[in-house]
């Protein structure tokens, strides 16, 4: 794949988008094409999914026609700037609330067909964890009580309480000895977030989403929550989500990558590949934004213009009004995805690469 010419251009080696310090390099996403991760069974499969939500200035459509498909053993990352529909697409494939249009189906199971008593039912194969982890775990429960949370909302007879919520704990590095009477006050930030995974874990997840889970996280604990999820994913066979704007992270966690902007999917493809040649400009774009040693901030190769609203979203190519390619097709057309290398594809009427 050939960069053209006259093409904002990443920074050199994308290594300025390098994971947090204390990231295990060795247990990092193997960098599978996306051609092998073919023979990897799909756990979830969104497809047409469509978010508009209802304002006072009229209808403002979140998600436009996406598809999203996670994989056993595999993280999707999502990456996008404020606003650009990543938190709706998570919400969207849980159902909370359930998306305008689209089909979400979970191991062939199609969701808006379930009652709500079905549905109910399915939830704990879902599981989100959210980004401030302290404000998601209720002050005045115990450690092993927010554990123990989906066991109690789904009581089974058969199942060991407190065996669980031991083993839960123990996954990620706190042992219920030392931390099962505390509350959330007595933990760090990144303590409190492997509490909320280990919440998660209880309820024997499929699908794991992380909603900007390390964003509040200091560098070291962002390392530690990184590999955890990292290595949860690999042992436990989840299909994971992850949902972030920081490109290190997402570098770190993922192994394949899916860019949005304005509630459309830009690119997707292997997140090390998407990295090191780009093809679509928004996200050459979100890569030069990424300060590094040289570089004067803000050299993004951006046209001097303000991010189009998703009230009132520019025609053709939402991102046209920003592009410094965009001409006469971009105004009229919506860029389809198309295939630019196998397992990659891209939404541009003149993409970066060939």
């Amino acid at each position: 794949m050939t960069r053209t010419p006259n093409a904002p251009s990443a920074p050199s080696g994308v290594d300025a988008a390098s994971a947090p310090s204390g990231v295990d390099a060795a247990s990092a996403p193997s960098g599978a094409s996306a051609v092998d991760a073919v023979d990897t069974p799909v756990v979830l499969r969104a497809t047409g999914l469509s978010v508009v939500h209802r304002t006072r200035s009229g209808p403002l459509h979140a998600v436009s026609g996406v598809d999203v498909t996670l994989r056993e053993r595999r993280t999707l990352a999502l990456v996008g700037e404020s606003g650009s529909g990543k938190s709706s697409i998570a919400k969207a494939l849980l159902r909370l609330p359930p998306p305008t249009t689209g089909t979400v189906t979970l191991d062939g199971t199609d969701l808006a067909g379930l009652s709500p008593r079905a549905l109910r039912a399915l939830r704990p194969r879902m599981q989100m964890v959210f980004q401030d982890p302290v404000s998601s775990l209720n002050p005045r429960r115990t450690v092993r009580d927010l554990v123990a949370e989906p066991l109690d909302a789904h009581p089974d007879p058969s199942v060991d309480r407190a065996a669980v919520v031991d083993q839960q704990l123990e996954a990620v590095g706190l042992p219920v000895a030392l931390f099962g009477d505390r509350r959330p006050a007595q933990l760090s930030g990144g303590q409190a977030q492997r509490v909320a995974i280990a919440r998660a874990l209880a309820a024997e997840p499929r699908v794991l989403i992380a909603d900007e889970a390390v964003s509040a996280l200091d560098v070291s604990a962002q390392a530690t929550v990184l590999n955890l999820l990292r290595r949860l994913t690999e042992e436990r066979g989840l299909a994971s989500l992850f949902i972030s704007h920081d490109l290190g992270v997402v570098r770190a966690v993922s192994d394949d990558v899916a860019v949005l902007h304005l509630g459309r999917l830009c690119e997707q493809g292997p997140t090390e590949e998407v990295l090191a040649a780009p093809a679509h400009p928004y996200t050459a774009a979100l890569l030069a934004a990424v300060p590094e040693p040289g570089r004067p901030l803000g050299d993004t190769g951006l046209v001097p213009a303000d991010p189009p609203s998703p009230l009132d979203p520019p025609s053709g190519c939402r991102f046209r009004t920003r592009c410094p390619f965009a001409d006469d097709r971009c105004a009229s057309e919506v860029p389809r995805l198309r295939e630019v290398a196998p397992g990659r594809t891209v939404a541009c009427h003149r993409p970066l690469t060939s």
